[in-house]
């Protein structure tokens, strides 16, 4: 099928190597704004989405996410831009709504020519006090959960090509 956004939804891939230069304000408002548009429960907008762009904080974050995984590199990959979504902890939906945003978001970064992958392990990061101390730095409200992040920038090598899809992948049942 020739449809742009069919063509961007199939030809994604996750980015893990990017270029240090940091994406424009429009390239990242784009981004943002996608998310902001993602379904959520009952129209709650119940996401709270933050691009750290600050290069302390971005480190902060960096090595937090690192003890967590047990690794001493980089599990943002060197993206420039690192977009936390937060939602609230134990609302019935919030890792639905939040991954929804997260998924808007990767799918506009690569229909204008950015990178992205998902990151994991925010759940932990932000489930400690220094995370707590963080997320009250960041203006953000008591009684939230970091479902997630995106690593965000200009691709510096590009991804694989896709695995092939696994039989039976799908179902119709009429």
């Amino acid at each position: 099928m020739n449809n742009e956004i069919i063509n961007a939804l199939l030809t994604r891939r996750s980015v893990r190597s990017y270029k240090p230069q940091q994406v424009t304000d429009d390239e990242l408002r784009t981004v943002l704004e996608t998310g902001t548009y993602a379904p959520t429960s009952m129209g709650r907008q119940d996401p709270w989405i933050v691009a750290v762009q600050n290069a302390g904080l971005r480190q902060e974050l960096t090595e937090m996410n690192a003890k967590v995984m047990g690794v001493d590199s980089d599990p943002y990959y060197g993206a420039p831009t690192i977009v936390l979504v937060f939602a609230t902890k134990g609302a019935r939906n919030a890792v639905q709504d939040a991954s929804l945003a997260l998924g808007n978001m990767m799918n506009a970064a690569h229909a204008i020519g950015l990178g992205s992958c998902w990151i994991n392990r925010e759940l932990e990061m932000f489930d400690t006090p220094l995370g707590r101390s963080i997320m009250q730095r960041l203006g953000l409200p008591e009684g939230l959960t970091c479902v997630g992040a995106l690593s965000l920038g200009y691709i510096d090598k590009q991804p694989a090509a896709p695995k092939p899809r696994k039989a039976n992948y799908y179902r119709v049942v009429k």
